[in-house]
């Protein structure tokens, strides 16, 4: 027996907003765009990504830790108005 199982890995990512760690699925793929952060709802947006959970908290937490701006290696403020509006009307 080889010792391999049946059940295939998923892809982990880490949210930069509260820093945990999830599935890639769970996660919503954000982009830069220019200056704007934009969601990458296909994740086939070119360039470096970053990993948010797709709630207002998550998104509020990441731009008050300045994360965005980390994770796609730039100075500078974000536009972020796109993402928090989709994340928004998201939510029930």
């Amino acid at each position: 027996m080889s010792g391999r199982t049946k059940a295939r890995a998923c892809p982990e990512r880490t949210c930069i907003g509260c820093r945990q760690r999830s599935a890639r699925a769970g996660l919503l793929r954000v982009a830069l765009v220019g200056d704007r952060c934009v969601p990458d709802l296909r994740g086939t947006l070119p360039g470096r990504g970053a990993y948010v959970h797709p709630v207002s908290a998550c998104v509020e937490l990441a731009v008050r830790r300045r994360a965005f701006p980390r994770a796609f290696r730039t100075l500078g403020p974000l536009d972020t108005a796109e993402l928090r509006q989709m994340v928004g009307q998201e939510q029930p």
